[in-house]
């Protein structure tokens, strides 16, 4: 049975010829380094199970059927304002106190939309005998679908890729 020890020996010398090229070899090196097995699966299957390693970068579009379809709305917009005669310095203090936002829920969504209404039409009296108002908004006219297809169209998470699409 052949032993994994190695044997230290006194020598002088910068680097280790063992501990160098060799062992490096042996190491899973993904992406552009990656070794002959890897760049040979990622050339026939791209979304293999093999992972790639992004480095935080959000992905700017879907992979069907073997082809990356990119998708417009996922394209990062650098938005830059122009700075030309800004007096201040781009320098924010220590000393700053942390501000804290609670999050963005679905009542808050309904407050900033519908609440208004619905309280100036209780006001007025302008609701039916079941609550539903009697002069509604754009907001409130829209279908389900129609809701759909206007919360679908930009700033949305969410993408379908058909084949057609292709």
């Amino acid at each position: 049975m052949a032993s994994t020890c190695m044997v230290i020996s006194r020598q002088i010398s910068t680097s280790s010829i063992c501990r160098g090229k060799r062992n490096f070899r042996k190491t899973q090196l993904y992406n552009k380094r990656g070794s002959r097995a890897f760049k040979l699966e990622q050339s026939t299957n791209p979304n293999c199970d093999i992972p790639i390693d992004t480095r935080g970068v959000r992905p700017t579009g879907k992979w069907v059927n073997n082809y990356f379809v990119k998708i417009p709305e996922m394209m990062p917009e650098l938005i830059v304002p122009d700075l030309k005669d800004f007096k201040l310095k781009p320098y924010v203090s220590y000393r700053v106190t942390d501000v804290k936002k609670p999050e963005f829920t679905a009542k808050h969504l309904f407050n900033l939309v519908y609440a208004d209404k619905i309280i100036e039409d209780f006001k007025k009296g302008e609701l039916g005998p079941n609550g539903e108002p009697l002069n509604p908004s754009d907001y409130e006219t829209m279908t389900a679908k129609e809701a759909k297809a206007k919360a679908d169209k930009t700033g949305t998470d969410i993408f379908e890729v058909t084949e057609d699409e292709l």
